[in-house]
């Protein structure tokens, strides 16, 4: 192959009235790369996003959940028991018994519609971390008597919005059930902390209470409406959940985080074949300026070609010239597309330079996650396309007559 390089490389540095194939070999190789560039940064943002939101979230929340079908019924009255059982399931570490409600949430600044928590602290530390993530304040105050109020721990930025901070003062106001039908019963707490998960929606929208204050705030018995379930493997939460059916019985029903954040997971995937579909456009383009390039080269290399041949030079050793072209222009081209598109995702991801609004995308930044897989399957793409753009070419150079083309020379 020492032959076709030599020749292939003397070609793409055509001579001065020739600058126009110069021009479209830059252009070809501008094409590839800037393909493979967007490629890589693209599929770093999905990557990315995807991670860090799936990381946030299950920091926060559990792995599985197990409901009663119930929705209207009192909740789960026998919870230390059914605890025990699902403590039992393969590759569950841990349960925490919890109390949801809507409340309403209000400081010196505004009131703020926010979801409450009752949790048991030791129960919730082992199913969840967003309590391991405190801003302000101790866990130690989270009590049902903190200074003669019950405590409670906010979201930084409900925190922020509702004017509260550390030993103020909130009024919460639930939604109890009665005879008659729905109250409004309200309850003072004393602010015993605010933590930061990260996450715009727990931050802005969740507080944490304990347990038997939540249950008085909603005149409600020593029951719980859910148990959270921690596991050890999260790629199993479907089976685990199928699982915590059986054993749970008829009445209630088990939901992976996989299922509680559907809409959101389904969208990434849905963004990530549109950039793949996108981006590829790219690729076909680059491949056609080689296809370009080399179909000029062969129409201005007749005369060439046609020594070459009369010289002794093979077809094939023809062909393999315009193909060692292609595939110099796809290997430069892939080149530059790797190194600059990791480079950027590196630089962008440490110094945070591309800034989002939280309360749309749930973020601060912009993550960049590059994997080297993602490298080595486009990198193979994009060389598999160049090569694949200098067939017709490499074919078209060898159907050349040197005893017509020299025949008046």
């Amino acid at each position: 192959m020492t032959f076709e390089l030599f020749v292939a490389g003397r070609y793409l540095r055509a001579r001065r009235k020739e600058k126009v194939i110069s021009v479209i070999t830059v252009i070809s190789i501008a094409g590839v790369a800037a393909g493979v560039m967007a490629l890589i940064i693209s599929l770093a943002v999905n990557n990315g996003f995807r991670n860090t939101l799936q990381n946030n979230l299950l920091a926060a929340t559990a792995h599985v959940n197990v409901l009663t079908k119930e929705t209207a019924g009192p909740g789960i009255a026998d919870w230390k028991a059914l605890d025990a059982k699902l403590l039992l399931i393969p590759h569950v570490t841990a349960v925490s018994p919890v109390l949801y409600d809507e409340t309403l949430i209000t400081g010196s600044l505004r009131g703020k519609y926010a979801t409450l928590k009752g949790i048991h602290v030791r129960d919730e530390l082992a199913t969840s971390e967003t309590l391991r993530r405190l801003k302000t304040g101790s866990l130690s105050l989270l009590t049902d008597d903190d200074n003669g109020l019950p405590g409670i721990i906010l979201g930084s930025k409900l925190a922020q919005d509702t004017g509260l901070t550390v030993n103020s003062v909130a009024k919460v106001i639930g939604t109890e059930t009665t005879p008659f039908g729905p109250r409004m019963r309200e309850q003072r707490f004393r602010i015993a902390g605010t933590f930061e998960t990260g996450f715009y929606e727990v931050d802005d929208t969740w507080a944490y209470v304990p347990i038997k204050s939540m249950q008085k705030l909603l005149s409600l018995d020593d029951v719980v409406n859910s148990i959270e379930l921690r596991l050890d493997n999260i790629d199993l939460a479907r089976q685990v959940a199928e699982q915590a059916e059986r054993v749970a019985g008829p009445r209630y029903i088990a939901t992976p985080w996989q299922e509680a954040n559907h809409d959101i997971l389904q969208a990434l995937q849905m963004e990530r074949a549109v950039t793949w579909i996108t981006i590829g456009m790219i690729e076909l383009v680059g491949a056609l300026n080689i296809f370009i390039t080399l179909t000029m080269i062969v129409l201005t290399k007749y005369k060439d070609i046609a020594v070459l041949m009369s010289m002794g030079a093979r077809r094939r050793q023809i062909r393999r010239i315009f193909v060692a072209q292609g595939a110099m222009i796809g290997l430069v081209g892939t080149a530059i597309g790797l190194i600059a598109g990791y480079s950027l995702c590196y630089f962008a991801n440490k110094y945070r330079l591309v800034p989002l609004n939280e309360s749309v995308y749930q973020l601060s930044f912009m993550p960049f996650e590059p994997r080297a897989w993602d490298g080595l399957w486009i990198g193979g793409a994009a060389m598999t396309v160049s090569l694949l753009a200098t067939v017709y070419p490499a074919r078209n150079a060898t159907r050349i007559a040197p005893v017509e083309v020299l025949r008046y020379e």
